[in-house]
């Protein structure tokens, strides 16, 4: 049997705030159900947009699919998801880490 020499294990800092890595997206699909107008409306009332952003908001959900509708952290983005689904509408919150 050989002699084999281990290494010291390392120290390993851990952040303690482990969501400081993480983006939010509250993202929202496309469906056959609500019109341009409730979806307007709850882009208005839950998300804080203004009328011209909610208006381009629910094309590019229209259009596309889905479109992230607000950016921030997953707390701040929970309860918006929440409301949005409440009133019927297709909506998810996707996380990534930052790099």
């Amino acid at each position: 049997m050989t002699n084999v020499k281990f290494d010291e294990p390392e120290d390993i800092l851990v952040d303690e705030d482990v969501t400081s890595g993480l983006h939010a997206q509250l993202i929202v699909y496309n469906d056959d159900i609500n019109t341009f107008d409730w979806v307007i409306q709850c882009f208005m009332e839950i998300c804080k947009h203004t009328l011209e952003q909610s208006e381009q908001l629910s094309l590019l959900v229209h259009f596309k699919g889905k479109a992230t509708v607000k950016t921030a952290s997953l707390e701040v983005l929970q309860p918006m998801k929440e409301a949005l689904i409440d009133r019927g509408l297709l909506a998810v919150i996707e996380t990534t880490v930052a790099e």
